[in-house]
């Protein structure tokens, strides 16, 4: 198919070709150790870093009543990368 002189983009949308389903893109602060740890351990391990700590997270929540602030974040993550190392 030959390409055209002009395309109309007037009903384009910006954002991502396969939109994720249950997933909702953030942007936290996490302690550069922490996440260097994540990354490291991921690499290792063969899978996304992001994926690991959404792993943890998830697990905390089925084990705790308690809501999630950014200290106990920080805690949950250092316990998990401390009980996989």
């Amino acid at each position: 198919m030959p390409m055209r002189k002009e395309y109309d983009f007037s009903k384009s949308r910006r954002g991502a070709v396969i939109p994720q389903k249950g997933k909702t893109r953030i942007s936290i602060y996490i302690d550069d150790k922490i996440l260097e740890e994540f990354r490291s351990r991921a690499d290792a391990a063969g899978r996304g870093y992001q994926t690991m700590i959404n792993d943890a997270l998830r697990e905390h929540l089925e084990r705790s009543e308690h809501p999630l602030d950014a200290k106990t974040l920080r805690r949950i993550l250092r316990e998990e990368l401390q009980s996989a190392g």
